[in-house]
């Protein structure tokens, strides 16, 4: 049996689920959203009930686009959408001159309008660690025991136009016998000299009834940017892509996108993507916009 090999350019993004609506803010505390915006096709305007077409496994609403999201925009259920309180859009083509320079900064925490109760690091995540934060621009965020002597590689503002530079190529290849898959990642725009996390999103990570756990791409799935935003990374899992339910009766849960994450306060943390959830401490940048790899299964190794 031969391998099989797809490639895959990948999407900017601010934003994980719907709800945080972005990773990321601006210094006025309204969410910058690059990614899917729930708008509604009548809501905004009071002309009917709302509707919002939704990818079921991926948690996200219909339409693409780049929009300033006020923080105090409804919350619905999770697994539910409802229209953003959009209070401008974005051209990612033409930003103005104000916009390219606006300075990114992380949620704060307990963190705004998010209706995901999955804790990213079980064993970790303690009522110290939860405790109440700000919002801090990406580039002054305090990482624990930092010292000025010890280097810390950026210190200025990471801004709009700078986060919107990143391009990313994804190879997915599933192995001959079928067992398992290589992904390999390419990208460029990166954050200079920065630390990156990749994750993997499983098909029931955002079920309603029952939400698995988000996980890394391999462990470590750490990677370090050059000077010029260059990165690369490559990790092997095994049988990403279930094509059924196992035989001791597990749940088929299949990888369905691939993110990767600029890490605020530059560390990772093992099996778990982070401490603090979706922006608090990790910040999405590049994903498939849409649920993929359905053209793969692969099958349990012989163990």
């Amino acid at each position: 049996m031969m391998a099989t090999l797809r490639s895959y350019e990948l999407a900017l993004t601010t934003q994980g689920p719907t709800y945080p609506p972005s990773e990321l803010m601006n210094e006025d505390g309204d969410f910058v959203v690059i990614g899917r915006i729930n708008r509604g096709r009548a809501a905004d305007k009071g002309e009917g009930p709302v509707d919002i077409e939704i990818h079921h496994a991926h948690g996200t609403a219909a339409e693409w686009g780049a929009a300033i999201v006020a923080a105090d925009s409804p919350v619905p259920p999770f697994g539910d959408n409802a229209p953003y309180r959009i209070r401008r859009e974005l051209d990612l083509d033409n930003l103005t001159r104000e916009d390219a320079a606006m300075a990114l900064c992380t949620l704060p925490i307990p963190l705004p309008t998010n209706n995901y109760t999955i804790r990213f690091a079980p064993d970790q995540a303690s009522a110290h660690a939860m405790r109440a934060r700000p919002s801090y621009p990406l580039h002054a965020v305090p990482i624990p025991d930092l010292r000025p002597e010890d280097g810390l590689q950026r210190q200025t503002p990471i801004t709009l136009g700078e986060w919107i530079a990143a391009r990313g190529n994804l190879q997915v290849t599933v192995d001959g016998d079928g067992s398992s898959a290589l992904f390999e990642m390419d990208c460029t725009g990166l954050i200079p000299n920065s630390l990156y996390t990749i994750m993997s999103l499983r098909e029931r990570d955002f079920d309603p009834q029952a939400p698995t756990r988000p996980g890394p791409l391999g462990i470590p799935n750490v990677m370090i940017t050059d000077r010029d935003g260059n990165g690369s990374f490559q990790a092997r899992l095994p049988d990403p892509f279930p094509e059924t339910d196992a035989p001791d009766g597990t749940k088929r849960n299949r990888v369905i996108n691939v993110i990767l994450l600029w890490m605020s306060y530059q560390m990772s943390h093992g099996g778990a993507i982070g401490l603090f959830g979706l922006g608090g401490d990790v910040h999405a940048q590049l994903k498939l916009p849409v649920p993929g790899f359905g053209e793969f299964v692969t099958r349990a190794g012989r163990s």
